[in-house]
C-alpha cells in the first residue's frame, strides 16, 4: 500500500480528516438555481457575473484555482489583474444561456492538471491573458452568430497572439491533514515584461447575513505577512504569506450602493479588492485590518519568459519557520507520492496516453463541490431578508421540500454544470471507484438518502428540475462499483450493495408506478436526458396528443431490473432471503422483454423487422399507433438490458433456479422473448437479453457502419443516414423534422445547449462497450460481425469493444500527425509546446472529426475515460 493509499484508508477510517480540505470551491455560483429568488425562474438574468464581485452569495462560493473546507465556511481562491482589465478577475467569464448562440459557455482557458484523492497534492493551470479582457466583444459577437455558425471564442478575439499572456499554476501540498503549503507561480509567455497584481485572497462563506446571526468568522493581521483566520467550528487558523506583502481587509458582504443604489450599512464591502486594485479607491479597504474578507497583495513585474514564483502556507499552528527546507521537501514528497499512486494503475502505457488519462483523474477530483441546497428555505426566503414572491411557491422544485444538501459532492463540470445531475454523478462514480472507492460508494448512498430521494421513491435529477427524469442508472452504478473494488481489494463491501438494494427498491417502485401509465411494462420517462434526439420535446405534452412508448425509457427499465436481479443474486448467496426479491426482478424482466415486442392492443412491436432496428412508437388518441424511425440512440439503448448468470451462481442459489424453471414451464410466452436463457453458452453461463441474436446482428449492422452510427472516434448519437435522409412527421400543418447535426444543433428544442443529433457522448459509448462484452461471455468466439459493416473483416464482439474503446481514446492521443483529434482544428492546442498536452474533457465530440464540444470542463462523466484506459488492454 503506498502512501496515498494509506491516506486514503485513515480518511475512510476517520483516523485522519485528510479530505477535511480539497478542491471544493466552485467555478461558478452567479447565475444559478441557489441563488435565484426571482418570481418565474430566470437565474441567469437575476444574478449575472456582473453582479458577482459586488453581491454576496446565499448557498455557496466560486473562485480561481482554489480550496475550502468540506462545509464550505473557510475559502482560498486567487484574484488577478493584468493593469488593463476593466474588473479584478476573482472568477471566471462565460456567456449565460440566452447570450451563447448555443447556450451556456465559460469563455476561459484553464486545466487541472492534478489532484489526488485526498487533495495532498494538487496543481491547476490558468492562461490568464495581459491585454485588456474582451468582455463585450464576446457578449456581442455571440450575440450576432446564430445557430448555424460556432461560437466565438476567446481565441477567436486575438488576445493570444504573440502569446502575451501569463501561466497562473496553483500548486497544494498537505504536510498534514491541516497544514496546506501554497505554490503559485506566474510565467509571463511574451515578449515583453509584464505586469501582474496577484491577490491570493482568504474568506468566509457569508452565513450570517441571511439569518440575523452573529457572525462566528473574522480575519485580520496577526503580524506582517501573516493574516489569522478564527472560525467558532475551526478554531484559530493561520495563512503565512512569502515576504511580508501588503495585506487587505473587507467583509464579504453586498454592495448594496453599487447594486441598488441603497446606502452600505458598512464602508467595506465584498468588491474592496476590486475597487482599491483597479480604481485606485484606498478608501475601500479597512484600514483596521480585519474582517471576513483577506487578501496579500503581491505587485509583480516579470520579465519575458521568466516565472515569478510566491509561497504561501494555510495551517492551524502557528510556527515562525513557514517556508522551511521541509515546505519545499512536502512538495517533492507529495508530488513523488502521487506519481507512484497513478503510477500503480497504468503501468505499462506510454507517456501521452498516462498524462491523459492522470489530467481525467485530476479534472474528476477538481470538480468536487460543496454543494449546499435547502430547498424549503430557498422556496420561503430567510427571515431577515426580503419575502420572496409567491409565485416562487409553484414554481421550479417546489415539490421537493424534502431536499436538503451540504455535502461534497462530484460535479459534471464546476462552471457550467456546478450542481449534481443523477445520472451523470452514477457515470462520476465508475472510474472515482478506481481511485477512492469509499467516495464513489458515499457518492451513491447519497442520492438515495431521505433527504434527498422524493418520499415517494423519484431520485432528484439536476438543480434546474429535480423533479425532470435521468435514466435510472444508480443500480448499475452500485453495482459496477462494488465488482470494481472487490477486483481491486479482494472483498466486495456487501453493506454498501445491501443499503444500495434496499433504497433503489423504492426507486424502482416508483418507476414501475409512475412512468408506466398503461400497465404495460412500457416506460415513457420523457426526455430520459437525451434532449433534442427525437422528433418532439420528449419533456412536454406531445403536439398529438397521446403519449410515447419510449424504447429507451423501457430499455433502461429493463437495464435497471436485471441490475437489481444481480445485486439480489449475490445478496441471496449470503442470505436467502435475497432468492425471492431475485425472482421478482426476473420477472419485472420477463414482462418488460416480451412488451417490448408486443405493444399495447394493436401489437405493435417497437423493434420495425424492414429496417432492423428498434424505434419509439406513438400512440395517438383515436387509439392509432405508428413508430417514429428516427435512427438514434434511443433503438441502441435496447442493447443495454443485458447480463449473464454463471453456472456456479445459479449453484449457490438453488431456490432461485427452481423458481425460474417454474417460469419456463409455466409462462413460456413470455420465455420465449429473451435470448436466452434455457441455452447454456459459454462456460455453461446463461443469457438475459431482449434482444436475440439475430436481432443483435442486424442492429450491430447499422451501428458499425461508418455510414451510420459507426464514427472513426465512436458511436454516433444519431444514423448518419438522416444527413441525406431527413426523418419528417407532419401533424396538423407542422412539420417536424430530424437531421444528423454532428457538432452543435441547430434546433432550439428543449434548450441552447441540447445536442444529440449525431455527437458521440461518452457515457452511452461506455455502456455499449460493456453490453458487448457481456454479449461476448456468452457467445463467445463464435458469433461475429463485420467490423466495420461491408469490410468483410470479422470480429467476435469482445474484438468490437476494444476496437471501439480505441476510437473513443484516439479523441484524446497525439494521431500519426501529432495532433488530437479533440483540439479540431485550434492551431494553438495542436502545436504550441505550452499547450499542446493540456487536455480538456468536453461534454460531447464532433460525429464526424472527434473534435470537443459543449462544456469544455465536463471531466464527469467524460473521465470515463480514465477507466477505458485502464482497462484497453485487459483480455477475456
Amino acid at each position: 500500500m503506498d502512501a496515498e493509499q494509506k491516506r486514503i484508508q485513515e480518511n475512510a477510517e476517520m483516523k485522519a480528516h485528510w479530505n477535511r480540505w480539497g478542491s471544493y470551491l466552485s467555478d461558478r455560483q452567479w447565475g444559478t438555481v441557489r441563488e435565484d429568488y426571482s418570481p418565474y425562474g430566470t437565474a441567469w438574468e437575476y444574478f449575472p457575473h456582473d453582479m458577482a464581485r459586488s453581491r454576496a452569495y446565499r448557498w455557496g462560493e466560486d473562485g480561481l484555482g482554489g480550496f475550502c473546507d468540506r462545509h464550505g465556511q473557510i475559502c482560498f481562491a486567487l484574484a488577478l489583474w493584468n493593469g488593463k482589465d476593466p474588473i479584478l478577475k476573482e472568477r471566471f467569464f462565460g456567456l449565460t444561456n440566452s447570450q451563447g448562440n448555443h447556450g451556456e459557455d465559460v469563455k476561459e482557458y484553464y486545466f487541472y492538471l492534478d489532484n489526488t484523492p485526498t487533495h495532498s497534492y494538487m496543481r491547476w493551470l490558468y492562461k490568464y491573458p495581459q491585454q485588456e479582457y474582451p468582455y463585450t466583444l464576446l457578449v456581442e459577437e455571440n450575440a450576432r452568430r446564430d445557430k448555424s455558425q460556432q461560437e466565438f471564442e476567446l481565441l477567436d478575439t486575438g488576445i493570444f497572439e504573440g502569446d502575451r499572456y501569463f501561466d497562473i499554476v496553483a500548486e497544494y501540498a498537505k504536510a498534514s491533514p491541516e497544514d496546506i503549503c501554497i505554490r503559485i507561480s506566474a510565467t509571463n509567455r511574451g515578449s515583453e515584461t509584464a505586469s501582474l497584481d496577484l491577490l491570493p485572497s482568504l474568506w468566509f462563506r457569508n452565513t450570517w447575513s441571511w439569518t440575523g446571526s452573529e457572525k462566528q468568522a473574522q480575519v485580520s493581521k496577526a503580524a506582517d505577512g501573516i493574516i489569522k483566520a478564527h472560525h467558532q467550528k475551526y478554531g484559530d487558523r493561520w495563512l503565512f504569506c512569502q515576504d511580508h506583502p501588503p495585506l487587505l481587509f473587507t467583509e464579504n458582504e453586498t454592495n448594496v450602493q453599487r447594486l441598488y443604489s441603497v446606502a452600505n450599512t458598512s464602508p467595506y464591502v465584498k468588491d474592496a479588492f476590486h475597487e482599491l486594485i483597479v480604481h485606485n479607491r484606498k478608501d475601500a479597504v479597512n484600514p483596521a485590518q480585519i474582517g471576513t474578507k483577506a487578501a496579500a497583495h503581491y505587485h509583480l513585474e516579470i520579465g519575458a519568459g521568466k516565472t515569478a514564483v510566491i509561497q504561501l502556507r494555510f495551517t492551524d499552528s502557528y510556527t515562525d519557520t513557514p517556508f522551511s527546507q521541509e515546505f519545499a521537501d512536502t512538495f517533492i514528497q507529495r508530488q513523488k507520492e502521487a506519481d507512484e499512486f497513478y503510477d500503480s494503475l497504468t503501468p505499462n502505457l506510454d507517456e501521452d496516453i498516462r498524462n491523459v488519462q492522470r489530467q481525467a483523474f485530476a479534472g474528476l477530483l477538481w470538480t468536487k463541490q460543496f454543494y449546499a441546497y435547502d430547498v424549503r428555505t430557498w422556496l420561503q426566503g430567510d427571515r431577515a431578508e426580503p419575502t420572496p414572491s409567491a409565485q416562487r411557491l409553484n414554481t421550479r422544485n417546489a415539490n421537493w421540500r424534502n431536499l436538503y444538501a451540504e455535502e461534497v459532492i462530484s460535479m459534471p463540470d464546476k462552471w457550467e454544470y456546478p450542481w449534481f445531475a443523477a445520472w451523470d454523478l452514477a457515470f462520476h462514480c465508475i472510474p472515482i471507484a478506481l481511485i477512492d472507492a469509499d467516495f464513489a460508494k458515499r457518492q451513491l448512498l447519497l442520492l438515495t438518502r431521505e433527504w434527498y430521494m422524493h418520499p415517494n421513491g423519484q431520485i432528484p435529477a439536476y438543480e434546474w428540475a429535480f423533479g425532470d427524469v435521468n435514466p435510472p442508472v444508480q443500480a448499475w452504478a452500485a453495482w459496477r462499483v462494488y465488482k470494481i473494488e472487490q477486483k481491486r481489494v479482494g472483498k466486495g463491501d456487501r453493506d454498501f450493495l445491501e443499503r444500495m438494494f434496499h433504497r433503489l427498491l423504492l426507486n424502482f417502485i416508483w418507476w414501475v408506478n409512475r412512468k408506466d401509465p398503461q400497465g404495460a411494462n412500457l416506460f415513457q420517462g420523457g426526455f430520459l436526458g437525451l434532449d433534442n434526439i427525437g422528433v418532439f420535446d420528449r419533456s412536454k405534452p406531445l403536439p398529438t396528443g397521446g403519449y410515447l412508448e419510449q424504447a429507451d425509457g423501457t430499455a433502461w427499465m429493463g437495464m435497471f431490473a436485471l441490475n437489481m436481479l444481480a445485486i439480489a443474486l449475490e445478496l441471496a448467496s449470503e442470505d436467502r432471503v435475497y432468492s425471492d426479491m431475485a425472482l421478482k426482478f426476473f420477472e419485472h424482466f420477463l414482462y418488460i422483454a416480451d412488451a417490448v415486442n408486443h405493444v399495447g392492443p394493436e401489437q405493435i412491436a417497437l423493434w420495425d423487422d424492414e429496417d432492423g432496428f428498434y424505434y419509439d412508437a406513438l400512440s395517438q388518441p383515436n387509439g392509432q399507433c405508428c413508430l417514429l424511425k428516427v435512427r438514434s440512440m434511443v433503438g441502441m439503448t435496447l442493447l443495454f438490458a443485458v447480463d449473464t448468470l454463471e453456472a456456479d451462481l445459479l449453484e449457490t442459489v438453488p431456490g432461485f433456479k427452481e423458481q425460474i424453471d417454474w417460469f419456463f414451464q409455466n409462462r413460456p410466452e413470455l420465455a420465449k422473448n429473451i435470448a436466452s436463457m434455457e441455452i447454456k453458452g459459454v462456460g455453461q453461463r446463461r443469457l438475459l437479453s431482449i434482444i436475440t441474436p439475430e436481432a443483435l446482428q442486424r442492429v450491430l449492422k447499422r451501428l458499425l457502419d461508418e455510414n451510420e452510427f459507426l464514427s472513426p472516434y465512436g458511436i454516433r448519437s444519431l444514423s448518419r443516414y438522416h444527413l441525406e435522409h431527413p426523418f419528417i412527421f407532419e401533424w396538423d400543418g407542422t412539420k417536424y423534422q430530424v437531421d444528423y447535426e454532428p457538432a452543435e444543433s441547430t434546433t432550439e428544442q428543449f434548450g441552447g445547449n441540447s445536442n444529440w443529433r449525431g455527437p458521440i457522448w461518452f457515457p452511452l459509448n461506455f455502456l455499449l462497450i460493456e453490453s458487448l462484452q457481456k454479449y461476448y461471455h456468452y457467445f463467445g468466439d463464435d458469433f461475429k460481425v463485420e467490423f466495420p459493416t461491408g469490410s468483410g473483416v470479422m470480429l467476435n464482439l469482445w474484438e468490437v469493444a476494444l476496437q471501439l474503446e480505441q476510437r473513443l481514446n484516439s479523441i484524446f492521443l497525439r494521431g500519426k500527425d501529432g495532433k488530437r483529434p479533440v483540439y479540431g482544428s485550434l492551431e494553438k492546442f495542436q502545436n504550441d509546446p505550452h499547450w499542446r498536452d493540456m487536455i480538456l474533457f468536453h461534454e460531447y465530440f464532433h460525429g464526424d472529426n472527434g473534435a470537443g464540444l459543449g462544456a469544455s470542463h465536463q471531466t464527469g462523466w467524460t473521465a470515463l475515460i480514465a477507466k477505458l484506459i485502464q482497462q484497453v488492454s485487459e483480455k477475456p
